[in-house]
């Protein structure tokens, strides 16, 4: 029989008298674990409740998905199995998940009928009120669960959104004018036949047109300064050949890289009597040209935004994958380049010997949204927003959120990732975000979150294994 002073010494029962140590003592026994070896199997039978009394354990949850494990404990007092027996025919009649012991262990394990019977019969008013509790917890968590995912989309969405916006209207715009430019085009080509310009010096102008745009992309760049002069030059030198409204057309000329010493190659390859409509036809056709790679910027542009979110919410991939965290907070942060206020700069550090990692992919996007609102909720639109992985010990990947805010208070840090806690005025937050996140880091991946705060330096920590989780 275990001794009443080993049971003392746990903290779940450290407040009770002699009496019902001995009750304990007398209904439960000790039993001894080797490493590795399984202590319950989700889906048996509730038939025990478990105390750790020293060693370490583990406790793995199987889901859809695959197996999930928390973090290994050796805290002594710990407890698993039939926690809920107290309900009597209500309680669950299997496991709900796993115990596996990591390293030698002894727990003390107690009948799921007697300590059912213990807990209604020593605390009656804690059953109604646990009952409680649990049942309205679950429907809370539940209904802001759901919220605070709707308010995640909400920011993503607003972001994508106004990201979109500027690549669509800029293509909306420039085909707008691409029907104005191509119509007038035809109708200088129109004119420039009528005239009796020939076949050969058609070619040779557009030939002419042709190597202007082939050479526009390996143009120097140039200053505002230096292209104005370069258009003062050409439209003047329009202007002495003759050629009507070369103010007009010295811009998308300069822009193909069209100088004054080009008006010989123009009279050379038309004479001198086609040279105004073939300059005219010329600075249509280059404009057209331009726009068309306005055009194509913008729907790539789309494309890739299109792309990033697909990322980002995984909707075409498994759950449970081998993932780059790179392209996860790349996504992310794509999703968040219309939330981000102009006063706050974006920083990446990624470290390139980062290999994958096994993981679910779409929920660990939802952790770097709630670290990333967060930051930009802390500086308040002015700061730096910083975003860094590391390899750690070979072992494990470090992802860190950072900014430059005023920091959390160190009274509050060990709070801060319990549900339903903020720091936000009424109305701001859930209080859910780090929660969640805590969940899905350390429930889902078997990892760790955790914050180093200082007044214009705060870490928001991820760590994460880089081998998949055990199954049971």
């Amino acid at each position: 029989m275990i001794s009443t002073d080993v049971l003392r010494e746990l903290f779940l029962f450290e407040k009770l008298d002699e009496g019902q140590l001995e009750w304990l003592a007398a209904h439960g026994e000790e039993r001894d674990f080797d490493a590795g070896e399984l202590i319950l199997r989700q889906g048996d039978p509730a038939a025990c409740f478990f105390v750790l009394i020293d060693g370490e354990i583990v406790m793995i949850t199987e889901t859809p998905s695959g197996p999930v494990a928390m973090s290994p404990t050796a805290q002594r007092g710990v407890y698993a199995g039939a926690t809920s027996a107290y309900l009597g025919d209500r309680a669950p009649e299997t496991y709900g998940h796993s115990l596996r012991a990591t390293k030698p262990s002894r727990l003390f394990v107690l009948p799921a009928k007697k300590y059912g019977m213990m807990v209604g019969e020593w605390f009656p008013m804690a059953v109604h009120l646990l009952d409680g509790v649990r049942l309205g917890g679950l429907a809370q968590r539940e209904l802001i669960d759901r919220r605070q995912r709707l308010t995640a989309l909400g920011t993503i969405t607003a972001g994508l959104t106004h990201e979109l916006n500027n690549p669509a209207a800029s293509a909306v715009r420039a085909v707008g004018e691409l029907r104005d430019k191509i119509r007038t085009a035809r109708r200088q080509l129109a004119a420039l036949a009528e005239d009796g310009i020939s076949a050969g010096q058609l070619r040779a102008l557009i030939d002419l047109q042709e190597g202007c745009t082939d050479k526009t992309a390996a143009l120097p760049s140039r200053s505002p300064l230096e292209i104005s002069d370069a258009e003062d030059e050409l439209g003047d030198a329009l202007e002495e050949a003759g050629v009507d409204d070369g103010w007009e057309l010295a811009p998308p000329l300069v822009a193909a890289g069209f100088t004054a010493t080009g008006m010989e190659k123009v009279r050379e390859a038309v004479g001198e009597e086609h040279l105004s409509g073939a300059t005219h036809w010329l600075a249509a056709a280059i404009e057209i040209n331009q726009m068309l790679n306005e055009v194509t910027d913008a729907t790539e542009r789309i494309s890739s935004l299109l792309a990033s979110a697909k990322q980002y919410s995984q909707m075409d991939r498994a759950p449970y994958q081998t993932v780059d965290v790179r392209e996860l907070l790349d996504s992310t942060l794509t999703m968040f380049r219309g939330k981000i206020p102009p006063g706050i700069s974006l920083a990446t550090d990624y470290d390139p010997e980062l290999p994958p990692i096994p993981g679910y992919a779409g929920e660990l996007n939802q952790v770097w949204t709630n670290l990333i609102h967060n930051a930009l909720d802390a500086m308040e639109g002015t700061g730096i927003l910083t975003v860094r992985t590391r390899l750690e010990h070979d072992t494990t990947a470090l992802i860190e959120i950072c900014d430059t805010g005023p920091g959390v208070p160190e009274q509050l840090r060990e709070r801060i990732f319990e549900p339903f806690f903020t720091t936000k005025a009424v109305g701001e937050g859930t209080g859910l975000g780090l929660d969640i996140s805590f969940r899905i880091v350390a429930g889902r991946h078997g990892g760790d979150l955790r914050v180093e705060s200082a007044p214009g330096d705060t870490r928001f920590q991820v760590r994460l294994p880089l081998t998949e989780i055990p199954a049971p």
